[in-house]
């Protein structure tokens, strides 16, 4: 250390406490060295999280195979595969990859059947997107105060996903004039199904059997499932086993009596495919407990409309927002995280977000979505502002705002 330094440190610090903390320096980096000295753990093919770290989804439902991601505890924007959310409706079916086949049939020149190896011959495309049930905070009103992000709208995650073009499979097969939608139908008990546009199909539908890396994990649709970027969760079919092409949609039992919202006037919302403009803070949030000086709120915003321009912060209530910060990249149909730093001044407070997308679709409060569509809608597609609390000794609770 140089003279210059070291006297600069002696004024600072005076030179008993100087010479204590070269002491205590040497003495760390002795042990720090001993300890180096022994190997560590061995290595294992499947590598794991820290035992410290206590990451899980929330896992409800008869047969626990609904789960809600823990999206409180995550950073960036990509969800891990294995904390993904989950909506099944009857089970997770067991699919061996070699007895796999997609059927394309229906108002096509050429019915065509492709096994997982014949369609991982064809030109692979990715794309980060995020899919989210449509029922995602449908019970905004009936939480109470200690409901964690998770619960509250956990039923939303982000992949990297991985396949061939719907667009091109449709090319080999051919579609004839009077082709306007397509039925596609999955593998599981329920044989779950939707009607899809046949716009949707050729503009941006995947068929996807790799997520993040590796092959589709079983609760995402193994082998094989569909990937509509920006469109509600139970059309992005699972265990795709067939899809069939048609002149006007099925009108099955998850587009009639399922996944349609009742709206003001005895009418109904049907078809209501994209999921618009949301945001929510993810930290801090319930159960944190903050302290008095700077924090940095943080959070998650998408559109299935297009990319999210903006998103702005309010910690009183609404009266007043900031601009939050856009983290990089900011993607078409895709999780966009947001951060904005505050100081806490010890006092009682109620954050919230609303987003922006590029359609210039603002994120609206309950109070809004009410008054367009009716409570009753709200168990689809709510996507209307979601209040934190803080409390004066820095608890954090849920709170609806309207």
């Amino acid at each position: 250390m140089g003279k210059t330094s070291k006297s600069l440190l002696d004024k600072t610090l005076g030179r008993r406490q100087f010479v204590s903390t070269l002491a205590l320096a040497a003495a760390s980096s002795q042990c720090a060295s001993s300890e180096s000295r022994y190997p560590g753990g061995q290595g294992h093919q499947l590598d794991t999280r820290s035992a410290d770290e206590k990451l899980e989804t929330y896992r409800y439902g008869a047969l626990l195979d609904r789960a809600r991601t823990p999206i409180h505890q995550l950073n960036g924007m990509i969800t891990p595969s294995d904390l993904h959310f989950e909506r099944n409706h009857s089970g997770i079916p067991e699919i061996h990859p070699d007895n796999y086949q997609l059927l394309i049939h229906g108002l096509v020149d050429r019915p065509l059947k492709f096994s997982l190896a014949e369609l991982k011959r064809f030109p692979c495309i990715s794309r980060i997107g995020f899919i989210e049930c449509s029922g995602n905070c449908k019970a905004y009103f009936d939480h109470g105060p200690d409901t964690s992000a998770q619960v509250v709208a956990g039923l939303t995650s982000q992949s990297e996903w991985t396949g061939v073009s719907l667009a091109t499979l449709l090319n080999e097969t051919g579609l004839r004039t009077n082709a306007k939608w397509l039925l596609a139908e999955g593998g599981d008990a329920a044989l779950m199904t939707r009607s899809i546009p046949i716009q949707k199909a050729l503009e941006d539908a995947i068929i996807c059997y790799a997520q993040n890396g590796e092959a589709i994990r079983p609760a995402q649709g193994y082998p094989v499932r569909l990937f509509l970027p920006g469109w509600e969760g139970s059309c992005n079919i699972k265990w795709l086993r067939r899809i069939e092409v048609g002149d006007q949609p099925w009108m099955t039992r998850e587009e009639t009596s399922k996944y349609t919202e009742p709206l003001l006037g005895n009418k109904a919302r049907q078809f209501s495919f994209v999921m618009d403009a949301h945001s929510i803070i993810t930290s801090p949030t319930c159960p944190q407990q903050i302290e008095k000086g700077w924090q940095e709120i943080r959070g998650l915003a998408w559109s299935g409309r297009g990319h999210i321009s903006k998103v702005e912060v309010s910690t009183d209530g609404g009266s007043n927002w900031q601009p939050a910060r856009l983290h990089p990249p900011v993607l078409d149909k895709a999780h966009t995280r947001f951060s904005l730093p505050w100081q806490w001044q010890g006092k009682e407070a109620l954050m919230m977000s609303r987003a922006l997308d590029s359609t210039g679709y603002w994120q609206p409060d309950a109070t809004t979505l009410i008054k367009a569509r009716g409570i009753d809608s709200l168990i689809y597609h709510n996507n209307a502002i979601i209040g934190w609390r803080i409390h004066g000794d820095g608890r954090i609770t849920y709170e609806a705002f309207v």
